[in-house]
């Protein structure tokens, strides 16, 4: 099982949470959430992690309206890797995004990607958790006193986001290593 990290919109918590083992870092582009970021802030962390610490993670870009043009520009301008979808994606945006070269995420309910999320807090998609021909990835309130929880679905990734926060948009390594403890 491997952790996501989103909204990561600073460069010295992003180092930190690859070298405490977090396998993806979220970029939430999304400008009305607290933890958005630009293409070019997002270049700038992927940029500041370095060559060791870059290949020991895939980095994630979580969108919600742009167009498959505009998410691609966005991707390549920041150096991501995954493409999430959160929306109702439609199988027209899977397809686009996966020949520009990416591997696709999309919130449960509508196309599946690579990766299908079940996420809690998002009313517009399909909550309930099940397994398929896809990354089965769980979001939404998922923290240090539900993460057992979590863990007994077997989900491929456990995407944390709030949770790990001292304020809105502002991540506490400290509530990181936390999080990562009770895994083990």
């Amino acid at each position: 099982m491997k952790i996501k990290v989103c909204g990561t919109n600073d460069a010295v918590f992003a180092a930190e949470a690859v070298r405490l083992g977090v396998n993806y870092l979220g970029f939430i582009f999304e400008p009305s959430s607290p933890r958005f970021v630009t293409a070019e802030k997002a270049a700038e962390i992927v940029s500041s992690l370095g060559a060791s610490l870059r290949r020991r993670v895939r980095l994630v870009g979580v969108f919600v309206r742009e167009t498959p043009a505009e998410i691609a520009a966005t991707m390549r301008r920041a150096g991501l890797d995954v493409v999430q979808l959160h929306r109702r994606a439609t199988e027209g945006d899977v397809a686009a995004l996966k020949a520009a070269g990416y591997e696709v995420w999309t919130l449960a309910g509508g196309a599946e990607g690579d990766g299908v999320l079940f996420d809690s807090s998002h009313g517009d998609g399909d909550t309930s958790f099940r397994k398929g021909n896809y990354k089965s990835i769980i979001a939404g309130r998922i923290g240090v006193e539900n993460v057992a929880d979590a863990l007994a679905l077997k989900p491929d990734v456990i995407d944390v986001n709030s949770s790990l926060e001292t304020a809105p948009g502002v991540k506490s390594a400290i509530l990181l290593a936390a999080f990562l403890a009770r895994l083990h």
